[in-house]
């Protein structure tokens, strides 16, 4: 029987990515596509055929998209109608009191909720915080609201019953009865069982707007796809999923290709025994930097997307509109890069495909440091006249000639990506300057090492197979579910009955899918973290390895947590507010670096260009192929280590080394 493959894709704003493994002797192949937006399963299987392989080859195709991001970003959302308690059909519009804009008094305070007052509907029952029944489920009212969704026009329905976090009891019953009218039904003790009404409507919502997308696609996916291959959904969490858990939680795909890159780098971290890491993907649309702390990935559990609030466990990625095909113009008089992007179509102007207006790549092309005479991936062949023109309009409308014009567009870009890198670190409290910046994507390697000197970072590491890293993420993930749910249990009031319960009722939760994908249930792995805040306060902090048998022990360990962070602790009374688990199935063991195939012995130069750096001027600059780099190799700045899809900037003053894993080690030239 032929060995098997298994495959990552991830499907991006520009490209799609590709890497395969084979089962036998772990032979790796990897690929990028232009990313098919008109049809993602066709672009799928174009990344398929780019490494030569059929989808009946692959035993395990694990995949990543951003489609409910742009989805979400670009307002293409279903018709939803809400119901919730008698009385608070209005949560969803009155929201917090902040303002999107504080001293716009001409701009609407508060994004328009998705659902209107038309499509908002109650049912009379109500729950205390505790789960308490204090007014049972009323039918008639059930009947009431069935009635009048059907002629709501809504094609999906959210549920969010008053304090259904403590007991879902009611909002399954409700559930039951809407589904056999309706496709799609988000319960919102299933997307978010956490307090704070606001943010758990909100998220249920958008969770169920992106239903009908998610299970068209899902559907078209599973027609595709051979008996003889499973497919599995990379989530926002850092871990794929099976189809049908999808299907019922599509907004767990929010950030899925970041987090697939930010696997990857956890991962490479932890082989080289980094504490401490930033990862910084930047692609064609946007760069995306995660903070990385003992092999792994930061987790946050609030965050929002297009301005609406998003509450489940995501990898903490801040997300920023940098990237290769960012545009670059000239506003009331400022030199401006992005968030706007050429994207895949038509791209930047030296692709040739009918762009005109200048970006990134195109100054990177302008200045040398892309190859003008390379054939980048096989396929496209880069135009330098016309970057030329396209960044000369640029520097006319700032009177400056077009290589200076060139250097700014790539300083700006450089610092928007420096202060995302600030949000990741400095704001919480770490020194980003001792931390190792891990750079991949088809252009985080050629900015990474400017972007680590302006940060004060002195080294930097480009993984093996960096251009298709967050594909490789896909490739390695574990398959995993995480959810939180709220507590609320003061430390003098503790109840181990109680915890028991909710962390058993989670646990099986979140081992039902893996047990319906196939995993024994001893090989699943349960991760728990536990937030506490002091009484009184709005936000908690997490401790991982919770002791909730200890109730002592967890309060020491929260104080220690908070001087740590904070820099003081008050020994006031704490509060348990939730739980967060995290159910794995073990490690798959797919390996992610490999020895280089290079030569025997260092090889010269492949060509010599002249490249711009700096306002020195250009100066002859030697490339060298990343394939016939050996292990040991040092080379000196300014040089540049190109592959089919990647090129590494090395500039003057700087150096890199090759590991036996083929990563290469930068040292930016900074002092420590």
């Amino acid at each position: 029987m032929p060995a098997r493959w298994t495959v990552g894709i991830d499907i991006g704003g520009t490209f799609t990515d590709v890497v395969a493994v084979r089962s036998d002797d772990r032979c790796v192949r990897a690929a990028k596509v232009p990313t098919r937006t008109d049809d993602r399963v066709a672009g799928l299987l174009a990344a398929l055929a780019a490494i030569d392989l059929a989808w009946t080859d692959v035993s395990d195709l694990v995949h990543g998209t951003t489609m409910v991001t742009n989805a979400i970003v670009e307002g293409d959302l279903a018709r939803v109608a809400l119901v919730t308690t008698q009385g608070f059909a209005d949560t969803l519009a009155i929201g917090r009191q902040n303002r999107r804009h504080l001293y716009r008094l001409d701009l609407p305070p508060k994004i328009e909720p998705l659902v209107p007052a038309a499509r908002r509907y109650e049912v009379r029952e109500r729950l205390d915080h505790e789960g308490r029944v204090l007014r049972p489920l009323d039918p008639d009212s059930v009947e009431e609201v069935v009635a009048a969704l059907s002629g709501s026009g809504a094609s999906a329905v959210a549920v969010s019953l008053l304090h259904a976090y403590a007991d879902p009891s009611h909002e399954e019953s409700l559930g039951t009865r809407l589904r056999q009218h309706f496709p799609f039904v988000a319960l919102s003790n299933r997307i978010n069982p956490e307090a704070r009404e606001y943010e758990r409507t909100a998220t249920t919502v958008l969770s169920a707007a992106v239903m009908p997308l998610a299970a068209g696609y899902l559907d078209r996916l599973e027609q595709a796809r051979p008996d003889s291959s499973r497919l599995h959904l990379f989530h926002s969490a850092g871990g794929m999923a099976s189809p049908d858990a999808i299907r019922e939680t599509p907004l767990a795909l929010a950030l899925s290709g970041p987090a697939a890159g930010v696997a990857a780098a956890s991962r490479t971290a932890r082989e080289l025994g980094l504490d401490s890491v930033i990862s910084f993907d930047m692609g064609g649309t946007t760069t995306d930097v995660c903070l990385i702390l003992d092999g792994e990935a930061q987790i946050s559990g609030h965050r929002t997307l297009a301005d609406r609030p998003l509450r489940q466990p995501m990898v903490a990625v801040e997300s920023i509109g940098a990237g290769g095909g960012s545009i670059a113009r000239v506003d009331h008089g400022a030199l401006v890069v992005g968030p706007d992007s050429a994207g895949a179509t038509p791209g930047p102007a030296c692709y040739g495909r009918g762009g005109a207006l200048p970006t990134v790549t195109d100054a990177s092309l302008l200045l040398g440091h892309l190859d003008a005479q390379r054939t980048i991936g096989g396929r496209l062949r880069l135009d330098p006249a016309a970057a030329r023109t396209a960044i000369d309009s640029l520097a006319r409308a700032m009177a400056m000639d077009v290589e200076a014009a060139a250097l700014g567009v790539l300083t700006v870009v450089n610092a928007a990506m420096v202060q995302a890198l600030r949000r990741v670190t400095v704001e919480r409290g770490i020194d980003g300057r001792r931390c190792v910046l891990l750079a991949f994507g088809g252009a985080g390697p050629m900015h990474a090492v400017d972007v680590a000197r302006a940060f004060g970072i002195a080294r930097v590491v480009v993984p093996a197979h960096s251009s298709a890293f967050s594909a490789l993420g896909c490739v390695s993930a574990r398959m995993s579910y995480s959810q939180q749910r709220t507590v609320r249990m003061a430390a003098g009031h503790w109840d181990a009955t109680r915890i028991e319960a909710a962390r058993a009722a989670l646990r099986a939760r979140l081992s039902a899918p893996l047990c319906a994908a196939g995993v024994d249930p001893a090989d699943i792995e349960i991760e728990e973290v536990a937030a506490i805040r002091y009484r009184g306060q709005s936000y908690a902090i997490e401790i991982t390895d919770p002791c909730f048998a200890d109730p002592a022990a967890l309060g020491a360990a929260f104080y220690a947590r908070h001087e740590l962070l904070y820099g003081f602790v008050t020994g006031e009374p704490w509060e348990l507010v939730a739980i967060r688990q995290r159910a794995s199935a073990r490690d798959r063991h797919v390996a992610i670096g490999g020895p280089p195939p290079g030569a025997a012995s260092a090889q010269p130069p492949a060509s010599w260009t002249s490249c711009v750096f700096d306002g020195a001027g250009a100066r002859p600059t030697p490339r060298h192929d990343r394939a016939r780099l050996v292990v040991g190799q040092a080379l000196a700045g300014p040089c540049i280590v190109e592959d089919d899809w990647s090129t590494v900037i090395v500039p003057p003053g700087a150096s890199l080394t090759v590991d036996a894993f083929g990563h290469l080690h930068i040292d930016t030239g900074i002092e420590r």
